[in-house]
């Protein structure tokens, strides 16, 4: 793989052709600011900045349009992981190692793999630091760089973690003890908790509550079992028609909700979880649990935090039609590290992949992009071990539905294809960059319609 850069320019004028390069308009009121360099650096027509699934998936894209040796992904992971599946580890339906692939497995042939973090940016003269100080300089930069668990601002995680009957489904490291907190219940409080802070995949934290209902009562321990939902939200969830069909599994299946309710301590040695109530500041109330699932607090990557690159919240300021960076014409942000206000999840990924790579072309040739993402996000809204409702949904929280059925009734066909086909699509299209979600129905009859 070419290597940019780092050998003299001598009989080598195309790689250092970026040394040259100074002011390219991309239809906006601002030029790429392409600086000349006297020192030779590093460079990279296209960086891609993290090796989740929007990473993966855009250099793979990128390496397309502009050819091999031109493109670098920046991750410091060896392990890339399907973290969808982790729902299903914890409840005990797949296996941890089924989720896992080599990073260097998924990393697009003829991209360059620079295994390091980022320390920081400078959009201003089109570079970033990584790690040993070295800086990288690129054309075009895509960040992708996910979104950063925070499990330390719960007071007692994550040491409580080393204690039994506590595991979390949003970490490698803790998703296991899920599946044996579940295994080892005996009797008392089932607890499932949900942050006051954004998260990812937001469907997660029930979806592992409905499998534990599912399993225990399937072994015969329901009856000592004591289901709670105690979540930050005021509503189960943000589109109206999946809400409506969750709380009558709830009120079927006898789960007690308890909205507006936070997690702010654990005391594993007495196998407590203190709450705050949002809507009376001050109050608190300790439960007991014999079995919790914590989804932790969640936050923007602290490089992101106060860097140019990023809004006051820390996320990466991107037009929520384009994915181009507001600021910075050649800088573009993908998935949960952006401030698109739709919900987080590799579905998202997916149609922002797609809607992405239309932007960057048309900025290649100077145009100003017209492809626009309607925050398409899909929540396989696991109920049980052989029942989904597919919540498929836009901005405005109204369902753009890929089949022409009632997705909000439970099915086992969603069921399948939530923990049998996903996981093929997601590791040979997806990650490969020839997937950019589904075409929901209704906008196909919306466009047929037109």
């Amino acid at each position: 793989m070419a290597f940019f850069g780092v050998v003299p320019c001598g009989g080598h004028a195309h790689q250092c052709a970026h040394l040259l390069r100074a002011g390219v308009s991309v239809g906006t009121n601002r030029s790429l600011h392409v600086t000349s360099r006297f020192a030779v650096k590093e460079y990279y027509e296209v960086v891609v900045v993290g090796g989740g699934a929007g990473g993966i998936s855009m250099g793979a894209r990128m390496k397309r349009k502009v050819g091999a040796g031109k493109v670098a992904i920046i991750e410091p992971s060896e392990t890339h992981y399907y973290q969808p599946m982790w729902t299903l580890v914890g409840g005990g339906a797949k296996k941890l190692a089924s989720s896992a692939r080599p990073t260097a497995s998924v990393i697009p042939s003829g991209v360059k793999w620079i295994k390091s973090e980022v320390k920081s940016f400078d959009p201003d003269n089109n570079s970033i630091r990584i790690g040993d100080d070295k800086e990288i300089s690129y054309k075009y930069l895509i960040i992708a760089l996910g979104i950063k668990l925070q499990f330390e601002k719960v007071k007692g995680l994550p040491e409580a973690f080393n204690y039994p009957k506590i595991g979390s489904n949003y970490s490698v490291k803790t998703v296991d003890k899920t599946w044996r907190a579940l295994q080892d219940f005996k009797k008392g409080n089932a607890i499932f908790t949900f942050p006051n802070t954004p998260v990812k995949c937001a469907g997660a934290p029930q979806k592992i509550m409905y499998l534990s209902e599912e399993y225990l009562r399937k072994n015969g321990k329901r009856s000592d079992a004591n289901f709670l939902f105690n979540t930050s939200l005021g509503a189960i969830f943000g589109v109206k028609k999946y809400a409506d069909a969750l709380l009558e599994i709830i009120k079927k299946r006898d789960i007690t909700v308890n909205f507006r309710h936070n997690l702010i301590e654990v005391r594993p040695e007495k196998q407590e979880a203190v709450f705050e109530n949002l809507d009376k500041p001050g109050e608190t109330k300790v439960f007991q649990y014999e079995m919790l699932h914590v989804t932790p607090p969640m936050g923007p990557q602290d490089v992101l935090v106060n860097s140019p690159v990023a809004d006051a919240g820390g996320w990466v300021d991107v037009d929520k039609e384009t994915l181009q960076h507001k600021k910075y014409p050649n800088v573009f942000g993908i998935g949960d590290c952006t401030n698109l206000p739709t919900s987080k999840t590799a579905a998202a990924v997916a149609a922002q992949s797609g809607v992405l790579d239309k932007t960057i072309s048309l900025v290649m040739k100077s145009q100003k992009s017209s492809a626009k993402y309607d925050g398409y996000t899909s929540c396989p809204l696991v109920t049980g071990y052989s029942k989904v409702i597919l919540a498929e949904f836009d901005y405005n929280q109204q369902p753009l539905e890929t089949f022409p059925i009632d997705q909000s009734k439970e099915r086992w066909s969603m069921y399948h294809m939530k923990a049998d086909m996903m996981p093929f699509l997601y590791w040979n299209l997806l990650l490969t960059g020839y997937w950019g979600g589904p075409a929901p129905y209704r906008k196909i009859m919306h466009l047929g319609m037109k």
